[in-house]
């Protein structure tokens, strides 16, 4: 028998507001029922979710995600935020199907109580997009892959998952429990992904109830930010409407990427280049042998990577084709080519967009969708062209020392 646990709850007055923290598990049956219980029971006047305005958008119309362009996300190079989100998504999708209730249940009973109710809803976390792009700038190169890594493996993952042990999140963030697989102590990591949230949360909190009418306000929020946001609210003298606004501001702001990543590609360009030219000063056999151990390892490996996502016999051709030219161009990448490609040669169909977040939950879904697939078309081509661009260049380099 399942002991009951009572949701972590904390109460406090915010100017003339009294605001109730209440901590939820995202996917969570008692969560959800305490929500709705809360808000039937006339106390508030308004609700405010942990939720930013494109999760709002995909709980409250289902049907976002059928509208997605594909070539949109490749082009403005999105395909890999895409992938992380479906994640993210995947992994709560998971431990629903076990649980027999939807992800963001809580979250949705929330806005669906406050539209009977004609309440308003506070939509108060930072954007998915921003928060993955902060951590993905605030952690070395070499942790990026073990990130998208712990994604992936937090939506594959078999182990069976209890109700006892979703209510235990209500210890932590879904998207922390997602990246569990990573150094817990990372502060690298989860400063963005807890700290900074919990002081985006309260300043927009501080800031929607400036000058509002707003007497009794029920906040849901994942218990994992309970603490840290009660302390912020609870702390005086209360910052400026102008120091809250900073606030967000800087904590919307995308990191600069370092110079040296940037410059990297091009100097890889560079030498391959001067490696041809060498090549083909000492004599033209050697500089055409170069030209074919650069497009065979490549074009090869990225055509290599375009197979093992079961692309299409074209676009595996043109991520052949592709790849030796654009290594040399960092302005665009193999993976770009292959998947819009793939778009046109296998043109998703409404089912693959309506079936695109359970089927990402399987293995086998991100094959046999075909938006899953575009996308695992674009990430492994361009895994084996950049695996390839180095390979070809210690061959080519090879040459010249011999």
């Amino acid at each position: 028998m399942n002991t009951v646990i009572e949701e972590p709850k904390a109460e406090l007055k915010l100017g003339e507001t009294h605001v109730t923290l209440l901590g939820t598990a995202h996917v969570s049956r008692q969560s959800a029922d305490t929500v709705r219980a809360l808000l039937s029971s006339d106390q508030y006047d308004a609700v405010a979710v942990e939720l930013c305005s494109s999760r709002h958008g995909v709980l409250s119309n289902p049907d976002t995600l059928a509208k997605m362009n594909l070539f949109q996300v490749l082009r403005e190079g999105k395909a890999s935020m895409v992938m992380a989100n479906l994640a993210l998504s995947a992994y709560q999708q998971k431990m629903a199907n076990e649980l027999g209730i939807d992800p963001g249940a809580e979250m949705k009973v929330a806005i669906e109580v406050a539209g009977q109710k004609s309440m308003p809803v506070l939509l108060i976390d930072r954007e998915i997009g921003t928060t993955l792009k902060r951590i993905y700038r605030n952690i070395p190169w070499w942790k990026r892959l073990a990130l998208m890594s712990a994604l992936l493996a937090s939506a594959f993952s078999n182990e069976k998952v209890s109700e006892d042990d979703i209510e235990q999140l209500k210890q932590g963030d879904i998207l922390e429990s997602a990246l569990s697989g990573l150094k817990e102590n990372d502060r690298s990591l989860f400063k963005p992904l807890i700290d900074e949230r919990d002081q985006y949360m309260v300043a927009r909190l501080r800031s929607e109830l400036t000058d509002s009418n707003i007497k009794n306000l029920l906040v849901v929020i994942g218990a994992g930010h309970l603490k840290g946001m009660q302390a912020l609210l609870e702390k005086t003298p209360a910052p400026s409407q102008q120091d809250n606004q900073k606030t967000q501001d800087s904590l919307n702001a995308i990191p600069p990427a370092s110079r040296w990543p940037k410059l990297i590609p091009w100097l890889i360009v560079c030498a391959i280049v001067a490696g041809f030219a060498i090549g083909f000063q000492r004599s033209p056999q050697m500089g055409w042998q170069m030209i074919i151990d650069w497009v065979v390892i490549n074009g090869g490996l990225s055509a290599l990577g375009a197979t093992l996502a079961w692309a299409h016999p074209m676009t595996i051709l043109t991520a052949f084709l592709a790849a030796p030219l654009t290594s040399l161009n960092p302005m665009i990448g193999a993976g770009m080519v292959a998947g819009a490609m793939e778009i046109f040669m296998r043109k998703p169909r409404v089912g693959d967009f309506a079936q695109l977040k359970s089927d990402v939950t399987k293995l086998s879904g991100w094959w046999t969708n075909r938006v899953a697939r575009i996308l695992l078309v674009f990430f492994l081509s361009s895994l084996g062209s950049a695996i390839g661009t180095y390979i070809a260049g210690f061959s080519i380099f090879q040459r010249l020392a011999s």
